[in-house]
């Protein structure tokens, strides 16, 4: 039987015999959007990490925005979480992200789906994630960071880079709203319940790039394309709209998804932190080591396992000459990015 609870590394904190472990420090960098807003109430439930720890959030905003986590701080005392120790908010990275266990990014310019280029959000985004990348060096060298204010494959790149104490392992970048759309919509066109999808992967760059990877999913234990007789379905209907998803829920919102993200957000550290079942995977973007030819560095969405505590990239999946034409447009794009970055 999996165990389904977190397992995670030993606090140097926490002796054998004390009644509970000491809590889980989380930090939140620009904590005060739609994202971070509903983040930081699910996480003072106890949706994330289960209803026996305890935690502190310690949430990082501007200094135009401290009245905002000023009123956030209120009602998550309003609520009387039992499991929330306490709630610290600052201005200063410095004291925000100070001896935290994970650091999830949100700081940073939100991307204007009708205007201007990816690379401009690099521009605007990277120095942000400069400093972080510094601070967390100084700070919170043991924590594990989720990058998810976009492009967050690079922000994450460029955050590692400035971060040399920090393992390399600890660094994520989110992909796992595209997995989970490509889930459901697999899930939908074979007619089965969404639980029965599995092993979904979207490889490369969190952008109109991604490529989800309909040939290598699962509905059960057979092959999703065999299960769907269409062949030209996955290239038609799934990659357009993953691709454009985004782009259709800020036309009909007004604003980039929230909840989804911050769905996306829990299931992907609740994945690194939880032993991978058995013929399971799930998906993050990490730093490549050199594995289906992605270059070195690259913050790459892959196929990972986790036995709890360490991840590994899934080796051996197959990869016709149509995917990696598919790889190799998210590895251009990445690589013109990180020109930018500087990186």
């Amino acid at each position: 039987m999996v165990n389904d609870q977190p397992k995670f590394e030993p606090d140097p904190r926490y002796r054998p015999g004390d009644e509970s472990p000491p809590p889980i420090r989380i930090a939140v960098s620009g904590a005060g959007g739609h994202v971070g807003y509903g983040l930081a109430f699910q996480l003072a439930s106890g949706a994330l990490f289960g209803f026996q720890q305890s935690l502190t959030l310690s949430l990082l905003e501007t200094p135009a925005a401290m009245k905002r986590l000023q009123a956030m701080r209120l009602e998550l005392r309003d609520c009387a979480f039992p499991l929330l120790d306490d709630v610290l908010f600052s201005d200063d990275p410095h004291e925000a992200f100070a001896d935290a266990d994970w650091i999830v990014m949100l700081a940073g310019q939100a991307a204007k789906i009708d205007a201007g280029s990816r690379l401009d959000l690099v521009r605007a985004n990277g120095p942000i994630y400069v400093e972080h990348g510094r601070v967390i060096n100084l700070v919170a060298p043991r924590a594990k960071m989720l990058v998810v204010a976009d492009p967050c494959n690079t922000n994450c790149r460029i955050a590692m880079k400035y971060a040399p104490n920090v393992p390399v392992q600890h660094w994520f970048a989110l992909n796992r709203l595209d997995r989970m759309r490509a889930t459901a919509l697999i899930a939908e066109k074979a007619g089965v319940p969404v639980k029965r999808v599995n092993r979904v992967t979207v490889w490369g760059n969190h952008s109109g790039k991604i490529f989800p990877d309909f040939h290598n999913a699962f509905i059960g234990e057979q092959r999703a394309d065999q299960v769907i007789n269409d062949p030209d379905w996955s290239r038609r209907v799934l990659e357009p709209m993953i691709s454009h998803r985004e782009k259709e829920l800020f036309a009909l919102h007004g604003a980039s998804p929230s909840a989804t993200a911050t769905y996306a957000i829990l299931g992907t550290i609740r994945s690194i932190n939880t032993p991978t079942p058995v013929r399971r995977r799930f998906g993050a973007a990490v730093r490549s080591d050199g594995s289906y030819g992605v270059p070195q560095d690259l913050v790459f969405g892959f196929p990972l396992r986790s036995d709890g505590q360490h991840w590994s990239i899934v080796e051996g999946l197959y990869i016709d000459e149509y995917a990696e034409s598919r790889l190799n447009e998210n590895i251009e794009e990445l690589e013109q990015e990180a020109v930018v970055a500087g990186v």
